[in-house]
């Protein structure tokens, strides 16, 4: 018992030493932040108050200068505003910064983008507003309206001079009760230490009390600075994004509109350039033969009592017509969706491609149920391009397809062994991939390094619910 009443009161010791180091260390960085957001409170509202003197000094130097003091003054009053929201985004974008650094807490930011200008038939451009002959302008004019048309750049410019008012209120004090508390207790030490000797009782005993006070102010500085900067985050989020969780969605809903209108003219596109491609197949394959077939046997009709032989090999040379007309339409309704995937599902249909290939593909596939048709053909005519440029461009020995369906999404993946470096800006079959996927929200993720392999990922979010139609984990 006699060892351990001093152990545990030396622990203690430490302990009350450590948690004033942690207070200590923990005041000093308060107060650094403190100074900090004085610093960077103070710019803003010094920049735009030396761009509010301009007008000023020249509305003051008119009468010496006459006409340039009034350009100057008009050059002024027109730059006052633009200053104002520049350095609005600019202190809201430090103060994003800081919260971010110091707190871990992003906040948004959700500025309204500037429409394009159209231009017309006569080379003008349209602004939604008026017609001008320059982009440059129209632009200009798109930009203006669409800051001062933006809550966000609004708020910015509030918090310039909000955001100085909350550092005066909670960090100025701070950073006074910490300096001048701690000067005077040195001040008063230091005198002290002069002139100990000549104090009476009551004299030395107010020192000290004065002494005691001015610790107390430093230690009070100490404390109110880490609340103070934590407090100033929670004003800069709420002034910089008073509704988070409405502007996140009011952004989301945003995005989520212009992808789905981007995903709709790809859509609309592409069928326009597939219904004249069929058209166009149509016009000179299937179409022109069935013509001759019929001038053919026009002239058969004209042989038959003259020239008999003629006709029969007329005859033959019309059914050899007929059954290549007939071999391009089905070639044709083969590109438009072809039988197998109708009738067997996705996994069929691409062991049949597989077949047909160019290079051993070996495909693996888990599907319980059959997607729905619109994505079946999306994933199979994807998988052609992606085997036909295997073919033609990787190099490749062997190709390896996998078709999955976990959690609510189809992935697929097309491996092969070639010399690798696929980008889509090299040619237009990866980016026509990207476009029919994101009709459906799917998702094209390439991983294609110098010297191969090559992986190429397809996720496209569905549900399965047609009954299965073709067996699981086969090879082709």
């Amino acid at each position: 018992m006699a060892v351990t009443g001093p152990t545990t009161t030396t622990g203690g010791a430490h302990e009350r030493i450590e948690e004033a180091r942690r207070f200590v260390r923990a005041g000093v960085k308060g107060q650094l932040r403190c100074l900090r957001l004085v610093v960077q409170a103070g710019l803003g509202p010094a920049a735009l108050l030396a761009v509010a003197l301009v007008p000023v000094v020249a509305l003051e130097a008119n009468t010496q200068h006459g006409l340039g003091s009034l350009l100057v003054f008009a050059v002024g009053v027109l730059a006052l505003p633009a200053a104002w929201f520049w350095l609005g985004r600019w202190y809201a974008k430090r103060s994003r910064e800081l919260v971010e650094a110091w707190f871990g807490v992003r906040i948004p930011v959700a500025y309204r983008r500037a429409a394009e200008p159209q231009r017309d038939e006569r080379g003008h451009w349209w602004t939604g507003h008026s017609y001008h002959s320059r982009l440059s302008t129209a632009r200009a004019e798109l930009t203006v309206r669409s800051v001062l048309g933006d809550p966000a750049s609004w708020r910015d410019g509030l918090w310039l001079i909000g955001g100085a008012g909350a550092a005066g209120v909670l960090a100025v004090p701070c950073l006074l009760l910490t300096l001048v508390g701690g000067g005077a207790a040195i001040a008063l030490v230091q005198e002290l230490l002069d002139g100990y000797g000549y104090y009476l009782d009551g004299d030395l005993r107010l020192v000290v009390f004065q002494i005691g006070l001015a610790l107390a102010a430093v230690v009070a500085g100490l404390a109110l600075a880490p609340r103070a900067v934590r407090l100033h985050a929670d004003w800069t989020r709420r002034a910089l994004d008073p509704d988070r969780a409405g502007l996140q969605s009011k952004a989301r809903l945003t995005e989520r509109v212009q992808q789905l209108t981007e995903t709709r003219a790809d859509a609309v596109g592409d069928q326009a350039a597939e219904l004249r491609r069929i058209e166009r197949d149509l016009h000179d394959g299937a179409q022109a033969r069935l013509v001759a077939i019929g001038m053919t046997l026009g002239t058969i009709e004209h042989l038959m009592d003259t020239d008999p032989p003629a006709a029969r090999a007329l005859l033959s040379e019309a059914r050899q017509s007929s059954a290549k007309a007939l071999q391009e339409l089905r070639d044709l309704v083969r590109g438009i969706h072809p039988p197998v995937l109708a009738e067997r599902g996705l996994g069929d249909a691409v062991r049949a491609l597989a077949l047909d290939s160019a290079l051993p593909v070996d495909v693996c596939v888990s599907l319980p149920d059959r997607p729905a048709a619109p994505v079946e053909a999306a994933v199979y005519f994807s998988i052609c391009e992606l085997l036909a440029n295997a073919a033609k461009h990787s190099g490749a020995d062997q190709v390896w397809v996998d078709i999955l369906h976990r959690a609510g999404t189809l992935r697929v993946t097309v491996t092969d062994d070639g010399h690798g470096v696929a980008d889509p800006a090299r040619g237009s079959g990866l980016r026509g991939i990207e476009r029919r996927l994101g009709t459906f929200d799917g998702v094209l993720a390439i991983d294609s390094t110098s010297g191969g392999p090559t992986t190429i990922t397809l996720e496209l979010p569905c549900e399965l619910s047609s009954p299965r139609t073709s067996t699981s984990f086969a090879k082709a």
